[in-house]
């Protein structure tokens, strides 16, 4: 039985699960149906398919090998039954308060940790899907893929094979390693250095932090999860008046949803500015198999306290691009890289902490998830609506997840049940916040 190691970032992300706080991602497909039976029948089509796609027999075990002591590795579950997986449930007359129950149950570790949710619509017209993949399984990008393995065929041109040069000059051997030493010396310094960085850059951003009591909480277990759909369109209406890019305004939009949310709620927005994690893939582009998580960030700070919608918006573009000036290597937002630096037993040893230390790092979660620009559809159903969902991490109340698809922007919301159960009225306040740029913009 063949099986690759987990790599550093993913096995943080095995070992810091709790009970709690289970580490999967997820996505809510809403699909129209042309009878009332579509979605026992997408359950069928499911089951069907996911045997033939390798990436969902496997399954993740601990080792306890002497070289790789502590670690966990992936490999090919012998009895992988679909039927474990995925899961026809009694119509729902609410998609989003059914994928909250459903998300806030942890995975099984035993077998190949993912499920598929089918959740026919009480309207007779309508059916969701609720994917869940463990973040130690998959990132945003290869849960797409392994998504897309189970939807209908898409037909769509094939790439032209990678040309691949061989080697030039002969193969290095033990006699060139004394030649090779002060590269490697660099090398180790270089990363060294760059520790120092991102350790010390993390150090200040907590420096005259005010907390942000909405976006803390105690593990409770429970989620919620609300969607906002916007169209792209407006976005760009926006993006043209104030500059900046599309990113931009949609995370300036959290900002004043955030502002919104807490005025109403008589938490106050007065001094707060939260400091956001945005997630940055360092996936090299066309990777044969993305298996691993290769993630970045960039933290910046939310201007809640900002009044001006248009004064959140330039403080949320100049913090994005004095990141990228820096690049995803350097600064508090890239604390994900030091894992690669922690050793396996190490990662077994300290997840839980490691979990709990996430509060010290950032407030919230604002990702973006890419998705296809073409339509998706599962047993001839077209997907309408896909709304990503990021993990919870220990000791915060709200992630934030964003998805264009088809010329519209979905918002996928998970909160903490308990400390957040007004996550609907944060749902309008993303509408209104857009509906407010858009009235300044055309002044």
């Amino acid at each position: 039985m063949t099986s690759d190691l987990l790599a550093p970032l993913d096995l943080a992300f095995w070992n810091m699960e709790t009970d709690r706080h289970p580490m999967h991602l997820g996505a809510l497909g809403i699909f129209g149906a042309h009878s009332p039976t579509a979605g026992a029948h997408a359950a069928d089509l499911l089951a069907a398919r996911a045997a033939a796609v390798p990436g969902l027999r496997l399954r993740i075990r601990d080792l306890w090998q002497p070289l790789a002591f502590g670690g966990a590795a992936r490999e090919t579950d012998p009895r992988f039954d679909p039927l474990d997986h995925v899961r026809l449930h009694a119509p729902a007359d609410d998609f989003h308060a059914a994928a909250g129950r459903l998300m806030q149950r942890p995975l099984e570790r035993g077998r190949p940790p993912w499920e598929a949710h089918v959740l026919p619509g009480a309207d007779g017209v309508s059916f969701a899907v609720l994917f869940k993949f463990h973040h130690a399984l998959a990132d945003g990008l290869r849960a797409l893929k392994l998504a897309a393995g189970i939807l209908d065929p898409v037909g769509l041109p094939e790439r032209a094979p990678r040309v691949v040069e061989p080697p030039r000059g002969p193969l290095p051997d033990a006699r060139r390693l004394p030649a090779r030493v002060p590269g490697l010396v660099r090398g180790v310094l270089t990363d060294m250095g760059r520790a120092l960085d991102i350790g010390a850059s993390l150090a200040r951003s907590t420096l005259g932090m005010r907390p942000c009591a909405a976006l803390t909480a105690e593990p409770s277990g429970t989620r919620r999860v609300a969607g906002v759909v916007l169209d792209i369109d407006e976005v760009h209406r926006v993006r043209k008046s104030a500059g900046g890019t599309v990113n931009d305004v949609l995370i300036a939009v959290v900002a004043g949803a955030l502002r919104r949310w807490l005025d109403e709620r008589g938490d106050g927005s007065e001094g707060v500015a939260p400091r956001a994690l945005i997630p940055v893939s360092r996936r090299r582009p066309h990777a044969a198999q993305p298996q691993g998580n290769r993630l970045s960030g960039y933290l910046i700070r939310l201007p809640v306290h900002e009044s001006d919608p248009l004064g959140r918006l330039r403080t949320v573009r100049t913090a994005m691009v004095r990141n990228k000036d820096a690049g995803p290597d350097r600064g508090a937002g890239a604390v994900a890289l030091l894992a690669d630096h922690v050793p396996a037993l190490a990662h077994r040893l300290g997840g839980p902490l490691v979990g709990q230390a996430a509060r010290l790092w950032f407030d919230i979660l604002v990702t973006s998830v890419p998705l296809p620009g073409f339509g998706l559809r599962l047993g001839g159903q077209e997907l309408t609506e896909v709304y990503p969902l990021a993990p919870l991490a220990p000791g915060q109340a709200l992630a934030v997840a964003i998805s264009t698809y088809r010329g519209r922007v979905h918002y996928g919301l998970v909160a903490d049940a308990r400390a957040v159960p007004d996550l609907e009225r944060l749902a309008r306040a993303v509408s209104a916040e857009v509906a407010t740029l858009l009235s300044v913009c055309d002044r």
